[in-house]
């Protein structure tokens, strides 16, 4: 690639904002198909349609624009196709599953587009395996002919992988040898640790840029099964009917109807979240908005009111303000999150889903929804403070925007404006939302995890439950950082949003992570801790991206000048 090629997708890639909105009849690469239990998906990437201009994507290789429609589709599966019971991936190209993502692309995009990139394909390949585990949609990767790098790794997310041996398809993780980086997409990962691969042959599989073929590739369980040319389809029909099990309890499917934000420079308004941009504090303030009607009777009224429903609306405004803050505004490190509403109304929604959770696939779908998207706001690296104040409702299942903050103020009583307002002092509710639907990666609750090594203010704090907390007690327990008083409470908040803007973010971003996840360690906390802190470093070493590295002088015909040091 010509210095002139990467400098245009450099720029492009901070360029136009980036929406993570779509739906199938806008898909460029992916084509959906649903045939009763069992959904095809077929990867068919149109070369010229890369998200930026600079770049082709040829041999079905994927860039951030084809990994937005996959997430997509994974998510009106779960909603819209309920009776679907097995999802078969396979490629569009003749013997070419996936290429991965594209070198052209990787190459030439800002650091930081790079790193969020990688972990936006985690969580959607998480998102697969989450549908498998607790939506009973089994995964099946369908490869009809070679798949290499991000092309196996998405493979690797699925329940099974099944290959074609025409004596040329393959898979291969050919980042270290030929790229200098690694596979960004949990590859190594799940080789050894989902897959169970001998660690020493996981080791010559990812330093052989070629990969193995069909025959290698079962011996060593890199694959489930493989099967020749004219046998191929039998064999990919029959693994998904089997996988096709009985249908879900509950009612249709809902559709997910288009999201329509009001975007301006300085804010970004849904029906229930409202974000405000402060461009000189470097600060978002994210107010999330409590139900505005009452909670159901029952799920089949849930039903009747589709994506409008409170709950799974409300999930979906805040997932997609996350992937669009996230991408789009960088700079805006720190984010403020309130909370307005009645407290009674929120729970009264998480007591109907709560009521319904494993004999209704709506109500377990939300749940699992708000638990991916309380996922992505654990491992988005931003400073997470969160304002407990008068007319808030930080209660049940919104109590866990604030546990999943870096830290918690609580307003004692009220001022003065609060009072002309009428409002009522801030609360805290915790409930059954608190104590276990709305896992961590690392498989703890935020309560388990802020009380990590404290058995007895766990105990304490679950004794709690159902009480409403004021500031004192809610300190008391454990649950905020500082509760203050009306004369305090504006200045101690605005100086210390103040001094976490003056530090180092690179220096936060390793803080907070480190600090968040305690506890036990998970294939999940590896892809996005240890896979993506190394990634992350090893995308600014010129031994991959300086001008003789790896990823620059791929494709040129000349190596990689590397620097053989090990620090």
């Amino acid at each position: 690639m010509s210095i002139t090629a990467e400098a245009q997708v450099s720029e492009a890639a901070a360029g136009p904002p980036v929406s993570f909105r779509t739906e199938p009849a806008q898909y460029r690469h992916w084509r959906l198909r649903v045939d009763g239990p069992v959904a095809w998906l077929s990867l068919d990437v149109d070369e010229a349609g890369g998200l930026r201009p600079g770049y082709e994507l040829k041999l079905n290789s994927y860039d951030l624009g084809v990994d937005i429609e996959l997430y997509d589709a994974v998510q009106r599966l779960r909603f819209e196709h309920p009776e679907v019971r097995a999802v078969v991936l396979t490629g569009g190209k003749e013997k070419v599953f996936c290429a991965g993502a594209n070198i052209r692309m990787l190459a030439a995009s800002p650091h930081a587009w790079k790193v969020n990139f990688c972990k936006f394909t985690n969580e959607t390949r998480l998102a697969m395996e989450d549908a498998t585990e607790h939506s009973g949609q089994t995964y099946i990767a369908a490869l009809n002919g070679t798949a290499s790098g991000g092309g196996y790794e998405l493979a690797l997310a699925c329940d099974e992988i099944l290959i074609v041996d025409d004596r040329s398809a393959a898979v291969s993780l050919p980042e270290v040898p030929l790229l200098g980086v690694l596979p960004g997409t949990g590859g190594l990962t799940r080789v050894v640790d989902k897959r169970h691969v001998r660690r020493d042959l996981a080791d010559v599989f990812a330093t052989k840029p070629e990969g193995v073929q069909a025959t290698t590739a079962l011996r060593w369980g890199l694959v489930d099964a493989a099967a020749p040319t004219s046998k191929f389809d039998a064999l990919v029909r029959e693994r998904a009917e089997a996988a096709a099990g009985d249908p879900r309890p509950g009612g249709p499917g809902v559709t997910l109807t288009p999201l329509t934000p009001e975007i301006t420079e300085d804010r970004i308004a849904y029906e229930h979240v409202t974000a405000e941009l402060d461009t000189d504090e470097g600060r978002v303030d994210v107010t999330v908005r409590g139900p505005a009607e009452p909670a159901p009777a029952d799920m089949a009224e849930a039903r009747e009111r589709g994506a409008s429903f409170w709950p799974l609306a409300l999930t979906r405004e805040l997932d997609d303000l996350i992937l669009w803050l996230r991408t789009n505004e960088p700079e805006l490190g720190t984010w403020v999150f309130r909370t307005e509403g009645a407290a009674e109304a929120v729970l009264a929604y998480d007591a109907l889903l709560a009521e319904h959770a494993g004999t209704d696939w709506l109500a377990d779908e939300i749940r699992h929804y708000f638990k991916r998207t309380l996922k992505r706001l654990d491992v988005t690296s931003r400073s997470l403070v969160a304002l407990i104040e008068p007319g808030g409702c930080f209660a049940g299942s919104l109590l866990e925007l604030a546990l999943a903050c870096d830290r918690q103020y609580m307003l004692i009583g009220l001022r003065e404006e609060d009072e002309e307002r009428e409002l009522a002092p801030a609360e805290l509710v915790v409930t059954e939302a608190n104590l276990g639907p709305y896992p961590m990666g690392n498989g703890l609750t935020r309560l388990e995890a802020r009380f990590f090594g404290h058995d007895d203010l766990l105990a304490a704090v679950r004794k709690a439950a159902g009480e409403p907390l004021d500031a004192e007690r809610a300190e008391e327990l454990g649950f905020v950082t500082l509760a203050l008083d009306d004369i305090d409470y504006d200045d101690e908040v605005r100086i210390a949003l103040e001094e976490r803007t003056a530090l180092s973010p690179d220096a936060l971003t390793g803080m907070e992570a480190n600090h968040r996840f305690t506890g036990p360690e998970t294939v999940e906390t590896k892809i996005f801790g240890r896979l993506t802190a190394w990634q992350n470093w090893i995308f600014m070493r010129p031994n991959a991206a300086g001008p003789k590295g790896a990823l620059r002088r791929f494709g040129t015909g000349r190596r990689a000048d590397y620097d053989r040091r090990r620090t």
